[in-house]
């Protein structure tokens, strides 16, 4: 599980205002992020322009995601504002389709269609390769569900991104590597969403890192549900890991920092712990989920380890990376759930130490074991639970903010920042940090000190 927001996909324009327009709406992980910008490419092939205006959209597209409660609930309930934009743009002659991705466009599929008429397409994670013509045949009238799960094809026939395109995204990029889940953990949908792991062929990763760094991307973040899972042929013929990946991929001119999100304990191995430790560019930071403390309520999630393997694997990799920062995924309020559990929950959190981390009550997701389990938690005791976990949370998160204060760091300058004279730029630990904006210009990596660290960002000047 990962952090929830609403993005909407950006374009170039480069043709008249006759060119259609396409309004998307994103929710959800880093992963729905990097879809809806696949999307966008794919339309823009085809002649679509993006617009940040939803009364000037000829397409709305939702791109969503089916982790939090009432997903799907929320997804008709935004349907339903947006039917009344269509019907006004219909009175004024101008035509509007209604399209609906993303992990709950998996799940409900015909269900949509359905319960909201004003849909005219319905597209899963896996088909958006095949958008265009999706779309072609909705604006001929017929109604399209297309939810196949052909993850390869998706990575075979993605359009490739011209240098225009990359540099106006800015000097960071995410580039998927993976998708789907073999983990099956109970709590989740994204194995019946998303579907089973595939890794993306070494060449196509590789030349894609290749065209975002002679664009100007200076940072890549490698994505998938299970990222670290990913393996692959290399141009010897052997398989290749995660980490021989990123020793790879740090050869390439131009690219300085890499990171990779999300993790399972499971996949971590020697060789991606070794490239913690002697990959300069391999940033200190590691987002991995462990979802509780108890035994008990690891296995009832079907985690396949235990809270003391998982502390081992945080020792051996801050072993390995000293300076490292761990994130970590929460959930209270697991069905069968006891205080007990909950108070090793926290007992681990405390022992861990978290820079980051996101919490979550537990939800019933339709269709996983989790939801047919017997001894489900009052709302009641996870609010409660929820609420002293992320009080624990905060403290270390602000506590490892305050513990930088008076460090020199480099400093990846991505953006103006929101006040006039500032810039905005990434510490290694993946914070934000404000700079004066002489002290480097964008896609720079200078040095700088942290003087101050305030609720959500660092502050900090040139050295």
């Amino acid at each position: 599980m990962e952090t929830t927001g609403t993005e909407r996909a950006t374009a170039t324009d480069t043709g008249a205002a006759a060119r259609k327009k396409v309004f998307i709406k994103t929710y959800g992980c880093q992963m729905n992020v990097y879809d809806s910008q696949r999307m966008g490419d794919a339309l823009a092939a085809s002649g679509y322009v993006a617009t940040e205006e939803i009364g000037e959209a000829d397409l709305v597209l939702l791109n969503t995601c089916h982790i939090r409660e009432k997903a799907a609930e929320k997804v008709y309930s935004e349907i339903g504002r947006i039917r009344q934009i269509k019907k006004e743009r219909a009175s004024a002659g101008r035509e509007m389709m209604i399209g609906v991705a993303g992990c709950v466009a998996q799940a409900e599929g015909q269900e949509i269609m359905s319960r909201a008429p004003a849909v005219d397409l319905v597209v899963g994670p896996q088909s958006y390769h095949r958008l265009p013509d999706v779309v072609r045949r909705a604006r001929g009238g017929e109604k399209v569900v297309e939810t196949d799960y052909a993850i390869e094809d998706k990575f075979e026939h993605l359009p490739e991104l011209d240098r225009a395109q990359v540099r106006s995204r800015g000097v960071t990029a995410f580039l998927t590597i993976q998708e789907g889940c073999d983990k099956f953990c109970t709590f989740c949908v994204v194995p019946y969403t998303r579907g089973s792991e595939v890794s993306r062929p070494v060449a196509q990763i590789v030349a894609e890192a290749e065209r975002l760094a002679a664009a100007g991307v200076r940072e890549v973040t490698l994505l998938g549900q299970n990222v670290n899972a990913w393996h692959g042929e290399g141009p010897d013929g052997s398989e290749w890991g995660l980490g021989r990946l990123l020793f790879r991929l740090a050869e390439i001119p131009g690219i300085e920092r890499l990171r990779y999100t999300t993790s399972h304990p499971r996949d971590m191995d020697d060789e991606l712990i070794a490239a913690h430790r002697d990959l300069p560019a391999l940033m200190p930071y590691l987002h991995l989920p462990v979802q509780a403390g108890s035994d008990r309520v690891l296995k009832a999630m079907n985690r396949r380890h235990t809270a003391v393997d998982y502390l081992k694997l945080i020792e051996r990799i801050r072993g390995a990376r000293p300076d490292i920062a761990m994130s970590g995924d929460f959930i209270v309020g697991f069905p069968g759930e006891a205080e007990a559990d909950f108070q090793d929950t926290l007992e681990l959190v405390r022992t861990v130490r978290y820079a980051q981390a996101f919490s979550f009550k537990y939800s019933r997701r339709p269709g996983t074991p989790g939801a047919e389990m017997d001894n489900q938690v009052p709302e009641a005791e996870k609010d409660d639970r929820l609420q002293r976990l992320q009080a624990v949370l905060a403290e270390q998160q602000r506590e490892f903010a305050v513990s930088l204060v008076g460090r020199e760091i480099d400093l990846l300058i991505e953006k103006p920042g929101r006040e006039r004279g500032q810039k905005v730029g990434r510490s290694p630990w993946l914070q934000p940090v404000i700079v004066d904006e002489k002290a480097g210009e964008i896609g720079e990596i200078v040095k700088v000190r942290i003087t101050r660290a305030g609720h959500y960002s660092l502050f900090a000047s040139a050295t």
